[in-house]
C-alpha cells in the first residue's frame, strides 16, 4: 500500500504571495502616497486584484489547494472568519490609535504611551486562561456576544472620554476597556470556527483563521489612519468656517493672547497669538477625527455582536477538536 502524498500548490502559493504582498504595500503606503492619486499605488492595486481573483479561481479548481476556500461554504466558519477579521482590525487599530493620540496631541513620550498600553496587555494575559476555562462551561457564542457587546460599549465610551485634558490614569483605564473584551472573542471565535467541519480540515481551518486575522490587522490599521487624516481635514475646515462666521469671538481670543504674550515676545505678540490659536484648532480637529474613528469602530463591533447569534451552538463539555491558536 502506498501512502497518498498531497502535492504542494506552488502556483497558488505564488498568486498568494504576489496578491497579499502587493496588497500589504498598498495598505501600508496608500495614505502616505494619496491612494489612487499615485500611479505606484494604482499599479500595485491592479496587480493585487488580478492576483487575488486568479487565486480564488485557481484554489476552487485545484485538488490540494494551499487555501481551502471551499470552507467558506460553511456559514459557521464564514461567520467566525468575519469576526476574526474584525478582531485583527479592532485590536491593531486601537493599538495604533491610542499611543498616536497620546504622543502627537498630549505630548507623551514613547515610553509613557507604552506604559498605558502595557497594563491592558498584562491583564489580557491573565484573562485568557480564565476565558479558556469558561469555554468548558458556557456556549462559545454567548462568550463571543459578551465580548463584542463590551467592546462596542468601550468604543462608544471612548468617544465621550477621549479629550486633551485626559489624565494618565484615565488613558490607562480607557485602554483596558478597549482591550480586555478581546479575550472573550479571540479564543471562543477560534474554537467555533471548527464546528461542523471534518477533523482532517483542522489545519486548513487554522491557516485560514490566522490569515484573515492578519489581513484584518493590516486593513484595519490602514483604514483608521486614512479616516483620521480625512476627518481631521473636514473638522479643520468646519472650525475655520465657524471662526470666520464669528469674528468677535476670534478677535477677543486673539487680543487676550496677544496681551499675555507681549511681555515674552514683544512686537511679535499678534503673530504668536495667531499661531497659538491655529495650533489649538489643529489639535481640536485631530481630536474630533479620533472620536469619529472610534464611532466607526463602535458601529463595526456592534454589527459583530448581532452576527454572534448566527454561530452554531456547541457543547462546552465536549469540544469537537483541540484548537491551537497562534
Amino acid at each position: 500500500t502506498t501512502l497518498h502524498e498531497s502535492k504542494i500548490d506552488y502556483f497558488g502559493f505564488g498568486l498568494l504571495a504576489v496578491g497579499v504582498g502587493f496588497l500589504q504595500i498598498v495598505l501600508d503606503k496608500g495614505q502616505e502616497d494619496d491612494w489612487f492619486g499615485s500611479h505606484f499605488i494604482t499599479t500595485l492595486s491592479i496587480i493585487a486584484v488580478i492576483a487575488l481573483v486568479a487565486l480564488v479561481i485557481w484554489e476552487l479548481r485545484v485538488k490540494d489547494p494551499i487555501l481551502d476556500l471551499r470552507l467558506f461554504k460553511n456559514v459557521n466558519f464564514a461567520t467566525a472568519s468575519v469576526m476574526m477579521l474584525m478582531v485583527g482590525a479592532a485590536s491593531f487599530s486601537t493599538t495604533v490609535l491610542m499611543p498616536q493620540y497620546l504622543q502627537n496631541l498630549m505630548g507623551y513620550t514613547a515610553t509613557s504611551a507604552g506604559m498605558v498600553l502595557s497594563v491592558a496587555a498584562v491583564l489580557l494575559l491573565i484573562e485568557l486562561p480564565m476565558v479558556g476555562q469558561l469555554t468548558a462551561r458556557i456556549q462559545a457564542r454567548y462568550l463571543i456576544a459578551f465580548g463584542w457587546a463590551t467592546l462596542t460599549i468601550a468604543m462608544f465610551y471612548s468617544t465621550h472620554r477621549l479629550d486633551l485634558q485626559m489624565s494618565f490614569e484615565s488613558a490607562t483605564w480607557l485602554r483596558i476597556a478597549q482591550y480586555l473584551p478581546m479575550g472573550f472573542i479571540f479564543i471562543p471565535a477560534t474554537m467555533v470556527a471548527y464546528l461542523g467541519l471534518p477533523q482532517e480540515k483542522s489545519n486548513a481551518v487554522a491557516g485560514l483563521i490566522n490569515f484573515v486575522r492578519n489581513i484584518g490587522a493590516s486593513a484595519g490599521t490602514s483604514a483608521v489612519t486614512t479616516v483620521l487624516a480625512r476627518r481631521a481635514q473636514v473638522h479643520q475646515a468646519m472650525l475655520a468656517n465657524y471662526t470666520a462666521l464669528d469674528r468677535r469671538v476670534f478677535q477677543t481670543a486673539t487680543t487676550a493672547l496677544s496681551g499675555s504674550m507681549s511681555h515674552a515676545i514683544g512686537g511679535q505678540a499678534a503673530a504668536g497669538a495667531y499661531g497659538r490659536l491655529y495650533g489649538d484648532m489643529l489639535s481640536q480637529a485631530s481630536t474630533l477625527s479620533y472620536l469619529d474613528t472610534f464611532w466607526l469602530l463602535g458601529i463595526a463591533t456592534g454589527i459583530m455582536f448581532f452576527l454572534s447569534f448566527l454561530l452554531k451552538k456547541n457543547n462546552p463539555r465536549k469540544p469537537e477538536v483541540e484548537v491551537a491558536a497562534h
